[in-house]
C-alpha cells in the first residue's frame, strides 16, 4: 500500500509541474539550462543524503547498466520532456505521457518475462481507452506543435526503458544507491549535451524574479528529489507495468492543478479547457489504474496463500 501511494504522489507532483515548468520556459530559462539546474541540485541533494547512509557498494559490473539508465531515465527523458513541453502545450504533455503504460507492458514481456494477466490487461485497456478519448477532446488549442508532441513522445519512451532496465537493479541496490549514481551518470551526459553550456553561458539571471525562483526550486527538489526516490521505491515493490499504469493519472491532475493553481494566481487560467466529457474520461483513467493495481494485490495474496 505504501508503494502505491508514493507511485500517487510521485504523478501529484508531476501533475503540478507540467502547469509550474510551463511558465519558466523559455522566457526566463531555455530547456537546456533548466535541465541542467535540475539534474545538477538533485544529484547533489542525493549526496549529500547517501552519504549520512550506510555505505553501499556498487559492482564494477553494474556500472554499464546504470550509466544506461541514466541515459534513459535523466538525460534523454528530461531533455526531450523540457523541450517538448516548451513547444506544446501542459495538456498535451500530461496526455502523452499516458501511452508509457503501454510500452512498459511490452518491453517488460520481452526483457523480463514479465505475465500479463487478464485482468491487468483489461485495467490498462481501460486506461487506455480513457487516455485515447482524453487526446480527442484536449490540447488542441493555439499551443499545439507537432515537433512539441513528438518529443513528448520520445520521452515516454525512454522513461519506459529506463522503468524496465532499472527493476533488475532494485533487487540488489537500496533505492538511494540506484538513484544517485543514474543521476550523476544522467548530469554528466546532460552537460556533455553542446547546447546545454552555451545556453548557461547566455542566461540572464538578473532577470529572475523570486516567483520564478520558487518555481525552479519546486522542481528541482519535489519533482527530481522526491519523484525518482520515491518512484524508486515503488518499484522496489511493484511491476514495471503497474508502476507506470499510475501514468494514467498525470491528464486528470494536469487538469486539476491547472484549476486549483490558476485559482490561486500561480499560474495562468487553463480553467476553460475542463468540460463535463473530459470528466467522465478521467473516471474512466481511475477505474483503469484501479483495476491494474488491485491485480498486483491479488497474486501477492495468492502466492502467500
Amino acid at each position: 500500500m505504501r508503494a502505491h501511494v508514493a507511485l500517487f504522489l510521485v504523478n501529484a507532483l508531476y501533475g503540478a509541474s507540467h502547469i509550474i515548468a510551463k511558465g519558466v520556459m523559455p522566457d526566463f530559462l531555455s530547456p537546456n539550462v533548466f535541465i541542467m539546474f535540475r539534474a545538477l541540485g538533485a544529484t547533489i541533494l542525493f549526496w549529500m543524503v547517501k552519504m549520512f547512509r550506510p555505505k553501499e557498494k556498487v559492482e564494477r559490473k553494474d556500472l554499464f547498466l546504470l550509466a544506461v539508465c541514466g541515459v534513459f531515465g535523466v538525460a534523454m527523458n528530461q531533455l526531450f520532456f523540457f523541450h517538448g513541453l516548451n513547444l506544446s502545450s501542459a495538456i498535451n504533455s500530461g496526455i502523452i505521457m499516458t501511452v508509457n503504460p503501454i510500452l512498459v507492458v511490452i518491453l517488460s514481456f520481452l526483457i523480463l518475462k514479465e505475465s500479463v494477466t487478464w485482468r491487468k490487461s483489461v485495467g490498462i485497456a481501460l486506461g487506455a481507452t480513457g487516455a485515447i478519448l482524453l487526446t480527442l477532446t484536449a490540447g488542441t488549442g493555439s499551443g499545439d506543435s507537432i515537433l512539441g508532441d513528438l518529443f513528448l513522445f520520445i520521452n515516454a519512451v525512454s522513461y519506459a526503458v529506463y522503468l524496465v532496465i532499472a527493476k533488475p537493479l532494485m533487487n540488489k541496490y537500496s533505492p538511494l544507491t540506484m538513484i544517485t549514481y543514474v543521476f550523476t551518470f544522467g548530469l554528466v551526459f546532460i552537460l556533455l549535451f553542446p547546447p546545454t553550456l552555451t545556453d548557461f553561458s547566455e542566461t540572464d539571471f538578473s532577470i529572475l524574479t523570486q516567483d520564478v525562483i520558487i518555481k525552479i526550486v519546486y522542481v528541482v527538489v519535489g519533482v527530481t528529489f522526491f519523484t525518482y526516490l520515491l518512484t524508486m521505491y515503488g518499484l522496489k515493490y511493484l511491476s514495471p507495468s503497474v508502476s507506470s499504469a499510475y501514468i494514467y493519472l498525470q491528464p486528470v491532475l494536469v487538469m486539476f492543478f491547472a484549476f486549483t493553481l490558476s485559482a490561486v494566481g500561480i499560474v495562468d487560467d487553463y480553467t476553460d479547457t475542463i468540460t463535463l466529457e473530459k470528466v467522465i474520461y478521467m473516471l474512466i483513467i481511475f477505474l483503469g489504474v484501479y483495476i491494474t493495481s488491485s491485480s498486483s494485490f491479488q497474486i501477492k495474496l495468492k502466492k502467500k496463500s
